[in-house]
């Protein structure tokens, strides 16, 4: 199409020609949508309410901000936090401003990626949200506790968006091919791995739509196959954001089932890490986290095994050194787990925090000079090696004052078992001395 200068008017991409016009053209998000859901409530009530839209790319964020508009025929300014500034925020507030006095018609202030405004920014708002000049509505991909202001935050209902199923994808899918791509067909293998590149993300799976319609025009291809649209697309790593809230859901997902001992579910969350492009190096170090964190001395050798694989992998590199570091995930999976090593240790942190500074005592002191000596360093020690069994049954490591402590508790699981029962044989040994 040309306008009157003969100049070719500008073709929207997909993913804008079939956003939704109204609620019930969304796809996904029935928790919040669906009959009686918050959102849903939202849009009946008659009266917008500040709100926080936090989700993974390519859920509907900005769209269900643009549907609020239009449900109460709202001024609608959009900000990108990425390219806005505090001069943006009070252009804003000056067209919002117009608008009430002209129109008496309220405005939705949609920002997408607030997490990105500083502190300063996201105050900036305050003001104007508590006078009712405008409706803030934020939309986000990271957690909102640590990204956004409590003051703001305290005024925002914060409604989670979720990543869209294979069966809305499908719906999705079905809808676009329907409305503008007539002329093509799509093999159920074909439809398949589409869906699995969009990767719950529905803006991707129209784009993907879309550079595969071009591809197929080029090709004089009526028929898009499984093998079309593996050489036709290029296979994006999968979503995530490295620093963001997907990446640590992820990692959390692997931990989780490492001391949950599920090796399957672990070298699928390890897998997917690094299919996302996760650093190997950082598995490595977190894989040597868990080995010491939940599996401790019920099994030694799961430590050395990480520390082994991480050294493996900085031999070898990838992909072949992730073959260690997958091994180390199946055997700390399938490890015994204890987290008695971890609870000493914060244990004993938190008592030397509020304890106070205690001095060594006098016989557990080194006395390498003769006045060390005759101050009593040393006096009194008993050399364990000397007494039977290597162990001076009854003697005191802990500064005066402490008293009878028990930090360690170890596991009847793996060799703390063992662990367990000579440490309860050497307190008999020492109550035993004690009542002598």
């Amino acid at each position: 199409m040309s306008d009157l200068f003969g100049q070719a008017e500008p073709v929207a991409p997909l993913a804008e020609a079939l956003r939704p016009q109204t609620l019930d053209d969304v796809v996904g998000q029935s928790h919040l949508l669906g009959p009686g859901k918050p959102l849903r409530l939202a849009f009946q009530s008659g009266k917008p309410h500040s709100m926080i839209l936090w989700g993974p790319p390519g859920v509907g964020k900005t769209t269900l901000a643009r549907l609020m508009a239009k449900s109460f025929d709202a001024e609608f300014i959009a900000l990108s936090a990425v390219f806005a500034g505090v001069k943006d925020i009070r252009e804003a507030v000056e067209r919002a401003k117009g608008v009430l006095a002209t129109s008496g018609r309220r405005t939705i202030l949609f920002v997408d990626e607030v997490h990105r405004f500083n502190k300063s920014q996201q105050d900036a708002f305050l003001p104007f949200v508590e006078q009712g000049l405008f409706t803030f509505i934020g939309a986000t991909t990271e957690n909102p506790s640590f990204e956004v202001n409590n003051a703001l935050l305290s005024r925002a209902a914060v409604y989670v968006l979720t990543s869209l199923s294979e069966v809305e994808l499908g719906a999705l899918f079905d809808r676009a091919v329907a409305k503008a791509m007539h002329d093509l067909k799509f093999e159920a293998e074909a439809r398949e791995r589409l869906l699995g590149l969009a990767d719950g993300d529905a803006r991707r799976l129209l784009n993907l739509l879309e550079l595969l319609q071009t591809a197929a025009a080029g090709a004089g291809v009526a028929v898009v196959s499984g093998e079309f649209v593996q050489n036709a697309v290029a296979r994006n790593l999968r979503r995530f954001d490295k620093g963001g809230d997907a990446f640590y859901d992820q990692i959390s997902a692997l931990h989780k089932s490492v001391r949950g001992s599920n090796p399957d579910a672990a070298l699928y969350w390890f897998v997917r890490m690094l299919d996302g492009g996760a650093d190997p190096r950082y598995l490595a170090r977190r894989i040597i986290r868990m080995a010491v964190e939940d599996i401790g001395l019920a099994d030694p050798r799961a430590l050395q095994i990480a520390l082994n694989a991480s050294d493996t992998y900085e031999r070898l590199g990838s992909p072949e050194g992730e073959l260690a570091l997958a091994e180390a995930v199946l055997y700390a999976a399938a490890a015994a787990k204890s987290n008695a090593v971890y609870v000493a240790y914060n244990s004993v942190r938190k008592f030397i925090s509020e304890d106070e500074s205690r001095p060594v005592p006098l016989h557990l002191r080194n006395a390498p000079t003769k006045l060390m000596k005759n101050m009593g360093f040393g006096k009194d020690y008993r050399y364990a090696h000397d007494d039977a069994n290597a162990y001076a049954a009854g003697e005191s490591y802990l500064p005066d004052g402490i008293g009878e402590v028990s930090w360690y508790h170890p596991t009847d699981r793996g060799l703390e078992s063992k662990i367990s029962e000579k440490l309860t044989w050497l307190r008999s040994l020492d109550k035993k001395a004690r009542e002598e």
